[in-house]
């Protein structure tokens, strides 16, 4: 069978981007066993209520992300929502500390996808958005889309 390219996601935290000011974003491995991957190629998995952290060790781990059991699994199933280590580099680690050294930073998944075969969890430095925020961000989107709808009806009625 030949082997997987490119990338294919598998699921989005599209809450993230609403709830934070992304910061730096990192690509990491994930250590999975065998019915993971399997849940995963099957595009089953969801980050809502998920968080990284680092630990005094220097590992950094995904916490509380939902991988559902695999269905054809048998008594070596895993659990669903079990901590899972994520692979970076020491040099990567260490910057993330000093990025969530400062107050309100956290570390969010922002999706997990196949890179040419490989299971990837995409996070980000990231700080939490006040109400005000997240309402002027709502509000820029909306006028940004009306600019958009404008300037295509314009471009359409000058075609003919």
């Amino acid at each position: 069978m030949p082997r997987e390219t490119g990338r294919r996601l598998i699921a989005q935290n599209k809450k993230a981007r609403h709830d934070y000011h992304i910061g730096d974003v990192y690509e990491a491995g994930l250590v999975l066993t065998g019915t993971e991957v399997k849940t995963l190629r099957a595009g089953r998995a969801t980050l809502l209520d998920a968080y990284a952290t680092v630990d005094d060790n220097g590992e950094a781990w995904l916490i509380n992300a939902h991988i559902p059991e695999y269905e054809f699994g048998t008594w070596r199933n895993h659990s669903a929502r079990r901590t899972r280590k994520l692979l970076l580099h020491r040099k990567e680690i260490a910057k993330i500390t000093r990025d969530m050294g400062s107050a309100g930073t956290t570390l969010v998944p922002l999706s997990i996808y196949f890179n040419d075969g490989y299971a990837k969890v995409e996070i980000a430095v990231a700080t939490g958005k006040k109400d005000w925020d997240k309402r002027r961000t709502i509000a820029e989107r909306d006028a940004k889309r009306e600019a958009e709808r404008a300037l295509a009806s314009r471009n359409r009625y000058n075609r003919g």
